[in-house]
C-alpha cells in the first residue's frame, strides 16, 4: 500500500472508527493494525506482512480465506433477491437451509429461527424460554442458570447470562434474574474431591459435582422460578474447559427432573470445531435448543440462530399465539444462500471427518509446550484449545492482576502478533492463550504454532 495512502487510513482509523473490545489508548503512539486479505489461512496487513489465523478471525473463518465458492454465492444471490425480511414471509433459502440445519441437530429440534449474530441467538433462546413457560401455565418459570467466566455475548439479556463480572459492571444494572454454577476447568477442581497421586482430579467424580451444583442452584432458587440452563459444549471463556465424563448426560437429568430447559451454546462450538455439526452430538446430549453462528457461513456473511424442538414451537401454532420477537436482518438471502454453499463445501470436503481425523496431532503438538516453565496446562478438543498460563507449575500459582496486565497486554499481545500469529491472549479467567485455526489446516500449520508460541512463551517469564 502507499504510503501517503496508509498515512491517511491511519489518521481516519484514530479519527472515525470506534473498533470492538480495544483499549483505543494503545493506538496514541502505535499503528492501527490493518489486515487487507486473506488466503487459506493467512491473513495479510497492509505491509504485506503474513500471518497465520490461528483464531479463525474470531472462532468463524472454518474454510479458511479467500474462498471464491462462498464469495460467488453471496453475488449470486445478491442479484436475485438482495433482502427480503422473514417477517410472516419466507424466501427460498431460509427454508432450505432451516430444513438442512434441522435435519445436521440431534433429536426433535426440527425449529429453526434465524438471527445475525450469536448474542441475538442467545437473547432468542432467553426469550422463548420465558415465553414457553408463560402460555403454557407456569409464568414464574423466567431465571436462568449459567457457569463462572462463561461468555454468552454483549446483548443486555446475553451478557447478563454471562459470568464475567467485570464484564458486566460497565452496564449494570442487567437484565435480573441470572445465576452462576461452577465450570468445567479440571485443571482447577476443588481440592476436596478425589486426586490421583499425581494430583489430578478424578474426571467422573469432578463431571458428577460440577453438574448436581446446577440442581443446588435449581432448589436454591426455587424449581418454580427457573427456565433454564445456558451451557457450551466446551465453555471458551477461561480456556477451553471440555466437559467431564458424565457431566452433560447428568446435567439432562437435572433438567427434567425441574423441567428446565437445556440450551446448547454452540455459537462457537457447531459446524466442524470439535468434528461435528453440534457439539451436543459429539459429547452425547439431548438439548431443548441449540444457539449457533459463526461458523455456519465461515464469516462470510452474518447469519446465526437458535434451534428449538418441536415442543417449545407447539403453543405457537395454535390460534393468536405469537413469538413476538424477530430481527430486521436474520435470515438474509445472501447470507443463507453463502451458508447453503458452506454447508456443501462440508460435506463434499469432509470437513468434520478432517477435523476428527487430525484432532490428535493438534493436541499432541500443543502438548510439546508442557516442557515450558510458563505452561500449565493445554486443553481442549477438536480444533479448539487453550494454554494455560501459570507463575508456578507444581503449586498451579497463577499471576496476579498487575502481573497479568503486563504479560498479556505489555508483551504477549504484541509478541505474538509480531511473531506473525494471530490468536488470543485473554485473562478473562486464569491467564490463557488461545487458538481455534482454520479447520483446514494441517501439521505444518500446527508446527508453526508451536514454533512461534514456543519462542514468543519462552520469553514471556523475562517481562515479569
Amino acid at each position: 500500500m502507499h504510503a501517503e495512502t496508509y498515512a491517511d487510513l491511519q489518521k481516519s482509523a484514530r479519527d472515525h472508527l470506534w473498533m470492538h473490545f480495544t483499549r483505543h489508548s494503545t493506538y496514541a503512539t502505535s499503528e492501527v493494525p490493518v489486515i487487507v486479505r486473506g488466503e487459506g489461512a493467512y491473513v495479510y496487513d497492509a505491509h504485506g506482512k503474513k500471518y497465520l489465523d490461528a483464531l479463525a478471525g474470531l472462532f468463524v473463518s472454518q474454510l479458511g480465506h479467500g474462498r471464491e465458492d462462498l464469495a460467488e454465492a453471496a453475488g449470486r444471490q445478491a442479484k436475485e433477491l438482495a433482502f427480503f425480511p422473514l417477517w410472516s414471509y419466507a424466501h427460498p433459502n431460509a427454508i432450505e437451509l432451516a430444513e438442512r440445519v434441522a435435519g445436521y441437530a440431534p433429536g426433535d429440534l426440527n425449529k429453526v429461527f434465524f438471527t445475525t449474530g450469536g448474542g441475538e441467538a442467545v437473547e432468542t433462546a432467553w426469550k422463548l424460554a420465558k415465553n414457553y413457560f408463560k402460555v403454557t401455565g407456569k409464568p414464574t418459570k423466567h431465571k436462568v442458570i449459567s457457569r463462572a467466566i462463561a461468555y454468552h455475548g454483549t446483548p443486555q439479556g446475553a451478557l447478563s447470562i454471562t459470568g464475567l463480572p467485570g464484564m458486566k459492571a460497565p452496564f449494570e444494572p442487567l437484565v435480573p434474574s441470572t445465576f452462576r454454577v461452577p465450570n468445567t476447568n479440571i485443571y482447577r477442581a476443588p481440592d476436596y474431591l478425589p486426586h490421583d497421586a499425581q494430583g489430578r482430579a478424578d474426571a467422573e467424580a469432578f463431571g458428577r459435582w460440577a453438574a448436581d451444583q446446577i440442581a443446588v442452584a435449581i432448589e436454591n432458587e426455587g424449581p418454580d422460578t427457573v427456565a433454564a440452563v445456558f451451557l457450551e459444549p466446551v465453555q471458551n471463556s477461561g480456556g477451553c474447559f471440555p466437559p467431564p465424563p458424565g457431566y452433560f448426560q447428568r446435567v439432562r437429568e437435572i433438567c427434567d427432573e425441574y423441567d428446565v430447559l437445556l440450551v446448547s451454546d454452540e455459537v462457537i462450538c457447531a459446524f466442524g470445531r470439535l468434528g461435528h455439526y453440534f457439539g451436543a452430538e459429539r459429547y452425547d446430549y439431548q438439548p431443548d435448543m441449540i444457539t449457533f453462528a459463526k461458523g455456519l457461513t465461515s464469516g462470510y456473511a452474518p447469519l446465526g440462530g437458535m434451534i428449538a424442538t418441536d415442543r417449545l414451537m407447539e403453543p405457537f401454532l395454535k390460534g393468536t399465539e405469537t413469538f413476538l420477537h424477530g430481527y430486521t436482518f436474520g435470515g438474509h438471502p445472501v447470507s443463507t444462500a453463502v451458508a447453503l454453499a458452506n454447508l456443501d463445501a462440508f460435506e463434499n470436503e469432509g470437513i468434520n471427518k478432517r477435523v476428527l481425523e487430525n484432532e490428535g496431532a493438534f493436541r499432541a503438538t500443543l502438548e510439546k509446550l508442557l516442557d515450558l516453565p510458563i505452561v500449565g496446562d493445554v486443553r481442549g478438543d477438536g480444533f479448539f484449545y487453550g494454554i494455560e498460563l501459570v507463575k508456578d507449575k507444581a503449586t498451579k500459582e497463577t499471576f496476579n492482576d498487575a502481573e497479568s496486565e503486563k504479560l498479556l497486554r505489555g508483551f504477549l499481545s504484541k509478541a505474538l502478533y509480531d511473531a506473525g500469529l494471530y490468536c488470543r491472549a485473554d485473562d478473562r479467567g486464569d491467564p490463557v492463550v488461545q487458538l481455534a485455526p482454520p479447520l483446514i489446516c494441517d501439521q505444518t500449520h500446527f508446527d508453526e504454532m508451536e514454533q512461534k508460541l514456543r519462542d514468543v512463551l519462552t520469553r514471556a517469564l523475562d517481562v515479569l
